[in-house]
C-alpha cells in the first residue's frame, strides 16, 4: 500500500492550534479512490496541496491527468534541483527582477537558496528532486495553442482509431463528444439525442471511421452535401434532414474548416487518455496537465466537455479495483460544477466520474476558491475533505453543510466548532476530514512543493520549461 506524504499533521481538540507538535502525515493511496475535494481562497495554499498531491501520486507511481483552469499548474514542469543561479533565473518573474537593485544572478541566488532553505526543513535535498524527475514525465498540453503540447480534439471524429474494432461502444462516445463539439463552435443544437444534425454527422462519420477511413471535416462536407446513405432510422434522407438543410450545414462547416484561429484545435496528439496514462517508454509515471487557462471562458467549457467524456471513456473501459490506479485533478472548477439548473457540457461526465469512478480505481480531486458554486450533491460521495482559510461565513457555512451531507459527516467535531476552527485558521493550514479514519477533523500544514511555484507561465517561458525540463525532452 502506497503512502502519500502530504506534510504535517496537528490534532485540534478542544487545545490551540500550537498545543501539541506536528507530526508527519502520509495519506494512503487508496483513500483516494473516493476522491477528495480541496477549498480555500487565493492565498490559503490551495494549489501548493494540489501540487503536492500530484506529486506524491506521481511518485508512488499512479498516473495523474490535471485539468489546469488558472494557468499555475505547468509549474509541475519546475521541479529544479542543482546549485547554478542560472538554472534559476528565467523562471524568476519579470516584475520581481525590474525592482530589485540587486544585479539578477545575485538575486537569483538569494531566491534560489532560500528556496532550498524551506525544503530542506522538509527533509528534501537536490538528490531528493533529482530522484523525482527520473520517475516522473511532465507534460503540459494546451488545446487550441503551441505554447505547449498542441492537442487534437476532434481525433476521435478525424482519426480512425482501433477503438471501432476492440470497443465501438467507446468509438462512439468518443466520436459522440466531438460531434458535439463541431455543433457548439458553429452554435448549433449539440444534444446526441435531440439534434438532427448530430445524427447526421454521427453517422456519416461512424460510417468512414468503422472502416478503417478517415472522417475530417473536408470529407464530411462532401457527405453532407452529398450523402452515401438514402435513410435515416425508418425515413428517407431527405425528409429527416432536408437538402437546404444540408446545404446549410456543409456551408457552416465549411467556414469552420477554413478559419485559420481553428486550425490548431485539428493539430497535436489524440486526445486518447488510455493512451496517456500508461506509462512512459522510459518506465517514468506520466502527468499530462491539460491547460485551458488561454482561453476564453465558453472555449473552456467546450473544450473541458470534450476531455472529461473522454476521461469518463477510458474509465468505464477498466477492469475494477480498490487500489488507486489513476488521478484525476480539476484544478479550480468554478463554473464547470455548479449547482441545479445550471448545466455546462462538463457537469454531466464530472457527477459520472464522482459516482462511477471509484469502482475502476480512478480518484478525483476537485479544488476551488468558490465553495458557493458548487453541486454538493454531486460531493455527496467525497471521502476526503481539505479546507484551507475561506474568505466570508458564508464561504465556511456553506463548507459545513457540505460535509454534514456527505459521507464525511461532521465525525467527532460538530458544526458550529468547525466553524469557529475554520474561521481562525491561517495561510498554508487546511482542515482535514477523512472518512476512511473515522476520526475527528484534524490540521494538515502540506510539506513544500518541489516544483517551483511560479505562477501561471508566458508562453515563452512554457516552451523553454517543456525543452529543458519536459517529459517529452
Amino acid at each position: 500500500m502506497n503512502a502519500l506524504w502530504l506534510g504535517n499533521s496537528l490534532a485540534v481538540g478542544g487545545r490551540s492550534v500550537a498545543a501539541t507538535d506536528p507530526a508527519r502525515f502520509e495519506l494512503p493511496s487508496h483513500h483516494l479512490v473516493t476522491h477528495g475535494v480541496v477549498v480555500g481562497m487565493t492565498g490559503s495554499g490551495k494549489t501548493g496541496l494540489v501540487t503536492v498531491l500530484v506529486e506524491e501520486a506521481a511518485q508512488a507511481g499512479v498516473p495523474v491527468l490535471v485539468i489546469d483552469v488558472k494557468g499555475d499548474l505547468p509549474n509541475l514542469l519546475l521541479a529544479l534541483d542543482g546549485d547554478d543561479p542560472n538554472t534559476f533565473l528565467p523562471w524568476l518573474g519579470g516584475e520581481q527582477l525590474a525592482t530589485d537593485p540587486r544585479p539578477p544572478l545575485e538575486f537569483a541566488r538569494r531566491a534560489m537558496e532560500e528556496r532550498r532553505s524551506r525544503l530542506a526543513s522538509w527533509g528534501i535535498d537536490d538528490d531528493a528532486i533529482a530522484r523525482y524527475r527520473t520517475r516522473v514525465a511532465v507534460h503540459v498540453r494546451t488545446p487550441g495553442s503551441t505554447a505547449g503540447e498542441p492537442l487534437h480534439l476532434l481525433s476521435g471524429l478525424e482519426r480512425p482509431s482501433s477503438r471501432w474494432k476492440d470497443d465501438p461502444e467507446a468509438a462512439r462516445a468518443t466520436l459522440s463528444a466531438a460531434v458535439s463539439l463541431v455543433l457548439r463552435l458553429l452554435g448549433r443544437d449539440p444534444d446526441p439525442a435531440k439534434s438532427r444534425e448530430h445524427v447526421l454527422l454521427s453517422v456519416l462519420a461512424e460510417r468512414r471511421l468503422a472502416s478503417g477511413q478517415s472522417a475530417e471535416l473536408g470529407a464530411l462536407v462532401s457527405d453532407v452535401l452529398e450523402p452515401p446513405i438514402t435513410e435515416l432510422g425508418a425515413l428517407p434522407l431527405d425528409a429527416f434532414v432536408s437538402p437546404g438543410d444540408r446545404a446549410s450545414l456543409a456551408a457552416a462547416l465549411n467556414t469552420l474548416l477554413a478559419s485559420p484561429t481553428f486550425a490548431t484545435w485539428r493539430q497535436g496528439a489524440s486526445l486518447d487518455v488510455a493512451a496517456w496514462m500508461q506509462p512512459e517508454a522510459d518506465g517514468r509515471t506520466p502527468v499530462h496537465v491539460v491547460s485551458v487557462a488561454h482561453l476564453d471562458d465558453e472555449e473552456r467549457t467546450l473544450v473541458l466537455g470534450v476531455l472529461l467524456e473522454e476521461v469518463l471513456t477510458w474509465v468505464r473501459g477498466l477492469p475494477g479495483t480498490q487500489r488507486l490506479r489513476g488521478l484525476v485533478v480539476f484544478d479550480e472548477t468554478y463554473g464547470f460544477l455548479p449547482p441545479h439548473p445550471r448545466d455546462p457540457a462538463t457537469k454531466r461526465p464530472l457527477v459520472a466520474l464522482m459516482k462511477q469512478a471509484r469502482a475502476f480505481g480512478v480518484g478525483v480531486v476537485l479544488a476551488t476558491q468558490n465553495p458557493m458554486d458548487l453541486d454538493y450533491r454531486s460531493l455527496s460521495n467525497a471521502g476526503l475533505w481539505c479546507v484551507g482559510r475561506l474568505q466570508t461565513d458564508a464561504d465556511r457555512e456553506r463548507i459545513v453543510d457540505g460535509l454534514a451531507s456527505s459521507d464525511a459527516g461532521g465525525g467527532a467535531m460538530d458544526a458550529k466548532a468547525l466553524t469557529k476552527l475554520l474561521a481562525r485558521l491561517r495561510p498554508r493550514w487546511f482542515v482535514v476530514r477523512d472518512v476512511h479514519t473515522g476520526e475527528a477533523p484534524f490540521l494538515l500544514q502540506p510539506r513544500q512543493a518541489m516544483s517551483l511555484l511560479r505562477g501561471p507561465l508566458t508562453r515563452a517561458e512554457l516552451g523553454l520549461a517543456r525543452a529543458r525540463l519536459g517529459g517529452s525532452s
